[in-house]
């Protein structure tokens, strides 16, 4: 038997993800910056790190270039050598746009070549944009043992979030007897983790079966469920699907809060210092005389001369004297500027926030934003990239400036009203 160290991993990494709005404005969902130094795909490619999985196919599309550039050769998870490594597979595409990937079984039959270059009793199937830990190692064992045809990493969630996900009735042995895909209505509060293990041999069977079957949730599992041996896994550590703004910004909370259950050290975590033309040896971060830093993560290379509580700093943020940041999370290398305050608002990477600015400004939180009421309903500002806010603008609640945005792009007033978008 080949052991489970051979198990083939796929990760699939090349969704819009429109949801995250500005995030992904430039770069791919599993690219976008987490925890101040990570980015989101470090926690799969770790998890695989620890498991001690060696070969990857990391399956690409919606602007993939930051994230190959992060991935590289692999070399910072230990993807390097004779028998283990990391590739992209970007869709096939030929001159027309219906060569992409049209859904998560689409995106694998484009690839039975790599999967058959590389032999295995099982293949992992991950996202690329979940925060958790995990054994697949544990896994691989507990299919093996079930004898199964697919195994779906499964955890409990309140049925009030259920339709969000995909949905598996079980028996008493953990075999997987209905499914419902995002129910409205929901019968169980069991949902799927996005991780997927199938035996080699039923997968390519499978892909090979019926070419109109496009995705896992909505095609190929409802059928295997009613007709093969598919099990749940159930899975009881931490796991987020940071897919929204919103739930972006509680993971990051979820990093200051005692008992949360994210550990990123703890779990052995590893990323890419040195992608993008990042510094490599940031210097120690700064806190000059009366700053105030309290339940929060600063990373190497920030500067803090004001005030910053409840909040995420990446690496070379500065906060210069009398600013305040408050239950917020800042990307790389941004400035608030002197006497500004941002409060409850999530700025890419060198925004630059004016002198005695103010973003979150008001108490009103309930006005969502006009162009996107789904992405920003609970008082999230969103600051772009390399977004420059001229001295005392005032920006609202559930507001969005575009990355980019000038002082000259500001209305004459400085004021950008609750749910505007700039």
């Amino acid at each position: 038997m080949i052991a489970s160290k051979d198990a083939l991993v796929l990760l699939l990494a090349g969704g819009v993800g429109s949801r995250l709005n500005i995030l992904v404005g430039h770069r791919a969902k599993p690219a976008v910056p987490f925890a101040g130094i990570f980015r989101i795909i470090d926690f799969s490619l770790s998890n695989v790190m620890n498991s001690g999985l060696t070969k990857v196919g990391v399956l690409t599309q919606y602007k993939p270039l930051s994230l190959m550039r992060h991935i590289g050769g692999g070399e910072a998870w230990d993807f390097t050598g004779r028998t283990r490594g990391v590739k992209i597979l970007p869709p096939r595409t030929g001159e027309k746009e219906s060569d992409w990937y049209k859904g998560t079984a689409d995106a694998l039959r484009q690839n039975i070549d790599f999967i058959q270059a590389n032999p295995s009793e099982e293949v992992l199937i991950l996202s690329g944009d979940h925060i958790y830990h995990m054994d697949f190692d544990a896994m691989i064992a507990f299919h093996r043992q079930k004898k199964a045809d697919v195994t779906i990493g499964m955890m409990v969630v309140p049925k009030s979030q259920i339709h969000q996900f995909g949905a598996g009735i079980v028996d008493q042995a953990n075999r997987i007897i209905d499914w419902e895909e995002k129910p409205k209505v929901p019968r169980t509060n069991l949902a799927s983790m996005g991780i997927y293990v199938f035996t080699t041999r039923y997968l390519l069977e499978t892909l090979a079966r019926d070419r109109n079957e496009l995705d896992f949730g909505m095609h190929i599992l409802p059928r295997a469920i009613g007709q093969d041996h598919v099990f749940a896994y159930p899975f009881y550590g931490y796991w987020r699907d940071v897919g929204t703004i919103q739930a972006y910004w509680e993971a990051n909370m979820d990093l200051l809060r005692p008992g949360s259950g994210i550990a990123p050290q703890e779990w052995g975590i590893r990323t890419n210092i040195a992608a993008d033309g990042r510094p490599m040896d940031r210097p120690p971060a700064r806190f000059l005389s009366g700053c105030t830093v309290r339940t929060s993560m600063v990373s190497a290379g920030c500067v803090i001369e004001g005030t910053v509580i409840n909040s995420v700093l990446s690496p070379g943020v500065q906060v210069r004297e009398g600013a305040v940041v408050r239950d917020s999370v800042v990307f790389e290398d941004s400035v608030i500027g002197r006497n500004a305050v941002v409060d409850l608002a999530i700025c890419d990477k060198r925004a630059r926030i004016g002198e005695g600015a103010v973003i979150g400004e008001g108490e009103n939180r309930e006005v969502p934003n006009r162009r996107f009421p789904k992405h920003l309903y609970t008082g999230i500002t969103l600051i772009g990239k390399e977004a420059v806010l001229p001295d005392r603008a005032r920006v609202g609640r559930n507001c969005i400036v575009n990355s980019r945005r000038l002082e000259i792009d500001f209305p004459s007033s400085g004021h950008l009203g609750d749910g505007e978008t700039l």
